[in-house]
Order: C-alpha cells, then structure tokens, then sequence
C-alpha cells in the first residue's frame, strides 16, 4: 500500500467511525483470492453490514457510502 492510500484509508477509517459505522478491509494476501482488496462498511453498534456483503473497492465505498 503506498503511502497516499494509506492516507486515504485512515482518513475513510474516521469518515465512517463519524458516521457510527466501522470500515474493514479484506485481511486476504493473495491476490488471486475473490476478496481481495475489498472493503466492508459495519454498523459500529450492531455489526451488521452497511455494504455488500461480497465486499467492495475503496472508490465505490467512497463514493457511494461516505460521499
């Protein structure tokens, strides 16, 4: 992850801790595996997933959760 996402990501991280929701990435290292890469959005309080349960890039969580 080069530092400009890293950014990126922490700064989304505290969009949704904001919003009372929590931002999680695939914790998956090849990159071959479906989940790869993707994010899921979770209800802080209830854990129940905000986004697809099939999980998400980062741009499309941007864009359609924490616009």
């Amino acid at each position: 992850m080069t530092p400009e996402e890293k950014v990126r990501d922490n700064r989304l991280r505290r969009v949704a801790e904001r919003r009372g929701m929590k931002l999680t990435r695939s914790r998956r290292r090849d990159p071959k595996a479906l989940d790869y890469g993707l994010y899921w959005l979770t209800d802080a309080r209830t854990g129940e997933t905000v986004s697809p349960e099939v999980g998400v890039d980062i741009d499309e969580i941007e864009r359609r959760f924490l616009a």
